[in-house]
């Protein structure tokens, strides 16, 4: 598996970066870990045959491995995505302040989502209960993956300098776009608005919390 690859022989002072972008899914939990009673899972193209991910495997594998002086970024882009690392700390819009702010996901049973010393955050295109987008209004020209085409212009429209002006480049950057496409093709992110569902929310998850608008963002 590619995630073990990346983790294996890693040093002090190496920045690993790991990308999905795919389908992403969610099975029931018995372990007692996840409040909402589920785990988040990645669908790799074999998984009819192998299986899915799920995100137990995937922290076991990538996250609590890393040593100190290792810094892990994920950028996940898949329906149910919010917490696919299984990470201790979820930050997300406060719609009161409107501002990002840190919420405790340590799983209840105690069960140690953390790592051996190192840095892992990862960016997901949505919540945990939300369905991420494919649209061709962003790009005008093809359909791409919502969360990873918002990801890149934040950063080469020079927002990337911390972890919060990212995520406000990001959601600003869906909103405005679904609100300029009605009556444009009918893509994913129009069919969800139209049938109920709510507009995707980046979020950012991490084993520590920080301030996201003060922490500078390296790759």
């Amino acid at each position: 598996m590619a995630m073990y690859w990346l983790v294996q022989g890693c040093q002090p002072g190496d920045s690993l970066v790991f990308h999905y972008s795919g389908h992403g899914s969610q099975q029931r939990d018995y372990s007692g870990e996840e409040a909402d009673g589920y785990d988040e899972t990645l669908c790799p193209v074999d998984f009819q045959t192998q299986g899915m991910i799920v995100d137990d495997e995937i922290n076991a594998t990538m996250v609590r491995p890393l040593p100190r002086g290792v810094t892990l970024h994920a950028i996940i882009d898949a329906c149910h995505s919010g917490t696919m690392l299984d990470l201790p700390y979820l930050c997300r819009m406060n719609s009161r302040s409107g501002q990002y702010a840190w919420e405790d996901h340590r799983p209840r049973n105690g069960a140690w989502k953390g790592t051996s010393g190192g840095e892992a955050i990862s960016f997901s295109g949505c919540d945990d209960d939300q369905t991420s987008a494919d649209t061709s209004a962003l790009s005008g020209i093809t359909s791409t993956g919502a969360m990873t085409y918002c990801f890149i212009q934040a950063i080469e429209r020079g927002h990337g300098t911390t972890y919060g002006s990212i995520l406000n480049s990001m959601r600003s950057t869906i909103r405005s776009t679904g609100d300029a496409i009605s009556g444009g093709p009918v893509t994913s992110l129009i069919t969800m608005l139209l049938t109920g569902g709510s507009m995707p929310e980046p979020q950012l998850t991490s084993n520590e919390m920080f301030d996201v608008y003060a922490k500078p963002f390296s790759l």
